[in-house]
């Protein structure tokens, strides 16, 4: 899951990313409000929590401009002016939550699972195909009731998988949904993340299939 972080206070917005990439999302961040629109406008991302208060750009235009072009991506408001009126002019613009700064960061966890729930169109924590499930509140993911050691980067390769079931997923849609500005992940390297992933997983009746040239899906393999 990749989240976007439009926040210009930095101290806030280093804790925030500390957090959120130790809960194994992959997260961006940028502190004006036309960078925030520019970004939004160039990638795709499964959040996007807004300061209201941004340089350049206010948080409100941001979010306007996001839903005029259509944009969908849920969206968590973060604003030091907890009024009833922003609120609502808030919701009305599109945003999908409210959080009054300061906060805790125990329940914006929970609020980004909440909301990147909402976002895939499931109420639950649980990602499953045939015997294969994935906590997405603890990160672990579980073949046949027995937990499977996965690293973070295993671990969010499974969840895009997971999301998208039995349908194709390019390499370049995995690149896109795993990794940050500036890491470097080419194709090969996607390949021996699937390879790893392959051999922790396929041990029962599911697995990653390959189109070659096209990418990957999980399929559930009949007995």
């Amino acid at each position: 899951m990749r989240i976007l972080i439009a926040e210009d206070d930095q101290v806030l917005a280093d804790g925030l990313l500390r957090a959120l990439r130790a809960g194994g999302y992959a997260v961006d961040h940028v502190a004006g409000g036309s960078e925030a629109d520019a970004a939004l406008a160039d990638h795709s991302f499964d959040l996007l929590i807004l300061d209201l208060g941004l340089p350049k750009l206010h948080g409100f235009d941001v979010l306007r401009k996001l839903r005029s072009r259509g944009g969908s991506v849920p969206v968590l408001i973060l604003t030091a002016a907890d009024s009833v009126e922003q609120r609502v002019k808030g919701l009305d613009f599109g945003a999908d939550d409210y959080m009054a700064k300061p906060f805790s960061l125990q329940e914006l966890e929970a609020r980004v699972r909440a909301l990147t729930r909402r976002g895939l169109g499931t109420a639950s924590n649980l990602l499953k195909h045939g015997p294969l499930t994935f906590d997405a509140t603890g990160r672990v993911a579980y073949l046949n009731d027995q937990m499977v050691e996965l690293s973070a980067r295993e671990l969010g390769l499974l969840e895009v998988l997971l999301q998208r079931a039995g349908r194709l997923v390019s390499k370049d849609q995995l690149v896109e949904r795993l990794c940050e500005w500036g890491e470097e992940v080419s194709n090969n390297a996607i390949e021996v993340y699937i390879h790893r992933l392959r051999k922790k997983i396929e041990q029962g009746p599911v697995r990653i299939a390959t189109v070659r040239g096209l990418g990957y899906y999980l399929e559930k393999i009949a007995a």
